[in-house]
Parts: C-alpha cells; sequence; structure tokens
C-alpha cells in the first residue's frame, strides 16, 4: 500500500499536520509521501491542476494507494479517486466540501466582485508565511466540481472538528449520509485538527490496518 499525504489550501508540506504525520508513519516504518501541490505557482492555483498533480503520482493501477487529505487537500483526495481506481481508501482530515459556499460568504459580495474585476486578491499563504496573489481563475475553476458526482464507493475515514470555523462539520455529515462506505468520525477540535493529532493517528491506524 503506498500513502499519500495531501495538505490544504495555503499550506505546504511543511505543515505541523503533515509533519506529525510524517513522523508516526516513519516510526512504523511506512513511507508517506507530501507533494507540494503549491508546485511553485500558488498564484495560478486550481482543484483541476492539483487533481491532475496528484494522479500523476499514482503508482500502476495494480498498487493500491491510500491517499489521506486535509481540507482543500481532502476535496481532491476525493475527486482522485473516484477517477482512479488504485486509489482504494481515503482518510479526509476535515475535508472541504462545500468550500466555496463556506468561504466566499464570508469574504463578501463586494470582495468577491473586486477579485473578479482585478483578477487576483492577495491570500496569506501559511506555507510561506506571507501574502500571495490568487488568480481569479481558481474559483471558476473550482465551480465546475459539483459534489454529488462523487459516488465512487472507496472506504473512507472523515475526521471532523465539532468546532470547525471554517468548515462546519455538518458538510462531512451531509457527504456522508448517502454515501455507506463513508465513516465519519465527529472531534472534540476545530479545523486545525492539531489538539487531536494522538486521536487522529490512532484512528488512522485502526481505519488502515497499521501493525
Amino acid at each position: 500500500m503506498h500513502y499519500i499525504y495531501l495538505h490544504g489550501f495555503a499550506s505546504s508540506p511543511r505543515s505541523q499536520k503533515a509533519q506529525t504525520l510524517g513522523d508516526r508513519f516513519a516510526q512504523v516504518n511506512i513511507p508517506l509521501q507530501i507533494p507540494d501541490l503549491n508546485q511553485d505557482n500558488f498564484t495560478q492555483l486550481t482543484l483541476t491542476r492539483q487533481i491532475q498533480q496528484v494522479g500523476t503520482l499514482l503508482p500502476p493501477q495494480a498498487a493500491p494507494v491510500t491517499l489521506i487529505g486535509s481540507s482543500l487537500g481532502g476535496l481532491v483526495a476525493t475527486w482522485v479517486a473516484e477517477r482512479h481506481p488504485q486509489v482504494q481508501r481515503l482518510v479526509l482530515l476535515a475535508p472541504a466540501f462545500g468550500f466555496l459556499d463556506h468561504w466566499l460568504p464570508r469574504l463578501g459580495e463586494a470582495q468577491v466582485q473586486h477579485w473578479r474585476r482585478e483578477g487576483q486578491m492577495t491570500i496569506y499563504h501559511y506555507g510561506e508565511d506571507k501574502p500571495l496573489p490568487l488568480d481569479y481563475g481558481f474559483i471558476e475553476d473550482a465551480r465546475q466540481y459539483q459534489e454529488q458526482e462523487l459516488q465512487r464507493p472507496v472506504p473512507t475515514l472523515i475526521l471532523h472538528g465539532k468546532a470547525d470555523e471554517v468548515i462546519p462539520l455538518q458538510a462531512s455529515i451531509e457527504f456522508s449520509r448517502d454515501r455507506p462506505w463513508v465513516q465519519l468520525i465527529p472531534l472534540e477540535s476545530d479545523h486545525a485538527l492539531t489538539s487531536v493529532n494522538n486521536q487522529i493517528w490512532q484512528e488512522i491506524c485502526q481505519f488502515c490496518e497499521l501493525g
């Protein structure tokens, strides 16, 4: 089994969650691949580009893969699994289902329209620890992805904080409702989930049958 971790929006392989999971996998002698989904070009980031990038990292179809995705990385992982049969398991940490519906209202209509007119908006990038421009094409691209199309029955574990202030737990509840192959475990935490690292690792070990 190959394991790949996908970081979230405006994050990087250097994030605390990525490094913590990398260390945990190393302790049980299992490599965890952690690609940089920014590709040195955050400005032109799109969901499509990330999905395509991860697809190129997958081994031949005979080799099974578990994708672990955080926030937007969780959404990317789900779309990759939909299209690539070698993805046999998903672990989603506060996956960003319906993220445009949650993010754009917080920005406000005026700011969204300004972004559309100007073509770019400055976003604070936590991985780079500085503001970076992001093309409005990110929004236009994301709008073409309809989550009701995600129907491949890949065994899926979702770990989502009850106090998530970015993507509410309800988004994962709704996603799992009509997908019996999805197991949802609410956690006493927020979007970052850093307060429950030990519990996350225990759940991953059980779900992935790690020794």
